[in-house]
């Protein structure tokens, strides 16, 4: 299905270039809260954000859309797209907003929508969302009396923090504890320090003082290697990096090792599956889930579902199949029975909840299985698709042929940013490697 404006997770792009611009971002508000305006109530809307400069800017233009047609709007301020899609639901609001661009640096910046029930739209809605605002947004403008109202809600934060606190089982604590805890300078600057730190850790903080600048440089989820290292500076028992929005985690032993999404499904798919908890018989991962994950949960006798790249398309598998864990190698862990959609902190209260009542350091309890030799590579493009070159496509053919039977080959243009992914893993990496340079190789003559 081509679109105009949403990709594979919201509107998302340059903020104020083309791809989005505050013209775009009322237009988005009116269309959709023209589609989620049904019967005769008072609707409204709630809008969380991240800490990107050009947030401020949205959400004024979004406000505007919402109340031009009719919508309140309640406006948490910076609080990750986990919490926005919570607080959708408790105060029965008809829909939710998140403005962020999740891992992606501070110029780009997008739009997330919730349905009433948390989760995010479906391809039908987003498509009506798209026929609506380049046509007879006009006719649908509220009467003078009828303009929504917005406001500020000062207890979002707090609402949040409870919520995420009541997932970590009440017998156990993080007393004795210390974690290093990474926000990169993002959403849960201030709520997940503070849920560590109540439910009885320690905590030494990275990536708290956001400037509008500094989301995710050189901090989160997407450079973890910055919190092992101050892990083991501090001795610290583990390590938690979020990304710019908390929706995704990738967390550290106390050795500075880190535990990917992938680690995190096979954990806690055994302990679910020991304490008669997991549903649909296994997990959910992606294309991009290792295959030692797979060949793991095959020896617990639990199955590896495969979704396409996205947390949507996890959360689709899921409802699906009746799964109740599923995530993404990259720390989107979808945890059903607490949330709709991943988040980075009840995933990680939950890997901690395993260690706390195994008593076992992380180093022993979360490396479940040895991946096999992976290797990801991105290359950057300017314009057209690169993938459709008959040179490109001979290379990941050749590539192809190279690892039957002892490997696989993914290659594919990403949803939220110019960028085409080359993943190959195997048993043997140096093969592994060289065919991902091929095919990369390849790529580039074509990206310029």
């Amino acid at each position: 299905m081509s679109r105009k404006y949403f990709g594979t997770d919201g509107i998302r792009g340059r903020a104020n270039s083309a791809a989005l611009t505050p013209v775009i971002a009322m237009r988005a508000g009116m269309a959709a809260g023209r589609i989620f305006t049904r019967g005769e109530h008072r609707h409204r809307v709630v809008i969380g954000k991240d800490t990107r400069l050009s947030g401020y800017m949205i959400e004024s233009a979004l406000v505007a859309g919402f109340t031009s047609v009719g919508m309140d709007v309640f406006q948490f301020g910076p609080l990750p797209t986990p919490a926005v899609a919570m607080l959708t639901r408790t105060l029965r609001a008809d829909m939710g907003v998140m403005i962020t661009a999740s891992h992606n640096q501070y110029q780009d910046n997008g739009i997330k929508f919730f349905g009433p029930d948390g989760r995010k739209l479906s391809d039908e809605h987003e498509a009506a969302i798209e026929a609506l605002m380049d046509n007879g947004l006009e006719h649908g403008l509220a009467t003078s009396p009828k303009l929504g109202r917005a406001k500020r809600i000062d207890d979002a934060q707090a609402r949040y923090i409870e919520f995420v606190k009541r997932t970590f089982p009440a017998d156990l604590t993080l007393e004795g504890m210390r974690i290093v805890i990474d926000c990169a300078n993002g959403a849960a600057y201030k709520v997940a320090p503070a849920i560590l730190w109540e439910l009885g850790a320690e905590i030494v903080t990275m990536g708290v003082a956001p400037d509008g600048f500094n989301i995710n440089s050189d901090c989160g989820s997407t450079v973890p290697e910055m919190m092992a290292d101050k892990v083991r500076e501090v001795r610290a028992d583990f390590g938690i990096a979020l990304d710019g929005d908390a929706d995704r985690v990738v967390m550290s032993d106390e050795r500075g090792r880190i535990i990917d999404g992938d680690q995190v499904l096979a954990l806690l798919g055994d302990s679910w599956q020991k304490r008669g908890r997991l549903k649909g018989g296994g997990v959910v991962g992606t294309v991009m889930s290792n295959a030692g994950l797979e060949r793991y949960l095959k020896g617990l006798d639990l199955k590896l579902a495969r979704a396409a790249v996205g947390d949507r398309y996890v959360i689709e598998q899921m409802q699906k199949g009746g799964f109740n864990i599923g995530g993404e190698q990259s720390g989107h862990v979808v945890l059903s029975d607490f949330s709709p959609t991943g988040d980075g902190m009840i995933a990680a209260l939950q890997v901690l909840a395993v260690l706390a009542t195994q008593g076992k350091p992380a180093s022993e309890a979360a490396h479940r299985f040895e991946p096999l030799p992976q290797v990801l590579e991105s290359v950057r493009f300017q314009k057209g698709s690169p993938l459709t070159h008959a040179r490109v496509t001979e290379s990941i053919k050749a590539g192809e042929a190279r690892l039957n039977g002892s490997g696989r080959l993914l290659v594919r243009k990403s949803g939220t940013e110019p960028v085409i992914r080359v993943m190959a893993e195997g048993d043997d990496e140096a093969l592994v490697r060289q065919v991902v340079g091929d095919v990369v190789s390849a790529i580039q003559e074509f990206a310029a």
